[in-house]
């Protein structure tokens, strides 16, 4: 007998006042926004599933009464939601996706990496130590904003700090748009801090350098060993990768959480809308200026220059944002370039095949 993926949305509660235990597949993350793209007949012979891990190997999905690992295909990331096909899985149909966080892959390759798809809440962890960094923590923020995922500022080894004001102050000032907490990830902190993210059927991530207690949070909402755990350098309080790979764990009764390795290279491509969110008001001040191009360094006319004699703005943090946008624009055009090129050898190669069979 085909299963009944009908019923997708998230319970309500009774008329006892109860809300009903979730569904396998909506402690997954399912949600109306993918059953809409499907139907029940399809959903009965391709039932959904979820990529929770992804290795060069294959990429492991879970569904309703599901768990196994599938062909690795390069379109996919954690979090995705796929059409199952039992007899040819690597056919199987990616869902249109809520969201998806990428960034240019590290080092000298001219190629997009996906990090996570539908995810509701980023979570960006940093210490109070040496690792706090307000540059590092907008380009995250810009991240989320163009995924149109919820940004949420995690500040945790506060039970080791004398006065957490000054990392809470920087962190605020990043966008009033984003919630900045400060947390013993070791203590109770997460369970009753995070809760208003951590509903059931929601999916969250952390996000952030090695070292910061991405892990360790991820184990707090687990109320279990899930993730691997180790300590900092003392002298420059730098992170050990203790996370390889990035897994989705699925908390019964909580939420989807993702854990994260450290990044150590965060470049921005295609996020020119949430870098204008991140500096929303130095993106209003710019659409003053007399020249359209304006890069805001030394054109007549420029509003935000102007600004800046003024002292309205602050200098470092109008540095930040022209790194930032000429960051975006540079990858955005070498990759688009290089997908160009790769779109005019693919259609070279396949009419030299049509050629070579005539």
């Amino acid at each position: 007998m085909p299963r009944d993926f009908s019923k997708f949305t998230l319970p309500g509660a009774d008329d006892t006042g109860k809300t009903p235990a979730l569904s396998q597949l909506q402690e997954l993350g399912w949600q109306p926004f993918f059953a809409r793209q499907t139907s029940v007949d399809e959903l009965a012979t391709t039932p959904p599933v979820r990529v929770t891990e992804v290795h060069r190997s294959g990429l492991r999905v879970l569904g309703d009464g599901i768990d196994m690992v599938v062909p690795p295909r390069a379109d996919a990331t954690v979090g995705d939601w796929l059409l199952l096909n039992y007899e040819l899985p690597s056919a199987s149909r990616l869902l249109e996706r809520k969201s998806l966080i990428k960034r240019r892959a590290a080092g000298h390759d001219v190629s997009v990496q996906l990090i996570a798809a539908n995810i509701d809440t980023a979570f960006i962890v940093t210490s109070c130590n040496a690792d706090f960094n307000v540059a590092r923590l907008e380009r995250y923020v810009a991240l989320a904003f163009e995924a149109e995922v919820t940004p949420v500022i995690l500040l945790t080894k506060a039970d080791l700090c004398r006065n957490t004001l000054p990392y809470v102050t920087e962190a605020q000032a990043i966008s009033d748009a984003v919630t900045v907490l400060t947390l013993n990830a070791r203590s109770d902190d997460p369970l009753t801090l995070l809760a208003p993210w951590c509903k059931p059927g929601q999916t969250v991530a952390f996000l952030g350098s090695s070292g910061v207690g991405k892990s360790t949070l991820t184990n707090a909402l687990s109320a279990r060993e899930v993730a691997a755990t180790n300590s900092i350098r003392e002298d420059d309080a730098k992170g050990r990768h203790t996370t390889s790979h990035r897994q989705l764990h699925i908390i019964a009764g909580r939420c989807a959480v993702l854990d994260t390795p450290g990044v150590r290279e965060l470049q921005l491509t295609d996020a020119e809308s949430g870098v204008a969110e991140v500096f929303s008001d130095l993106d209003e001040l710019a659409g003053d200026c007399r020249f359209n191009d304006c890069s805001h360094v030394s054109e007549p006319g420029c509003a935000v220059l102007a600004a800046l004699d003024k002292g309205l703005i602050d200098e470092a943090r109008l540095a930040r944002w022209r790194k930032l946008l000429a960051e975006d624009r540079h990858n955005t055009a070498t990759l688009a370039q290089r997908r160009s090129k790769d779109k005019a050898f693919g259609k070279m190669v396949k009419q030299a095949k049509k050629h070579k069979s005539r």
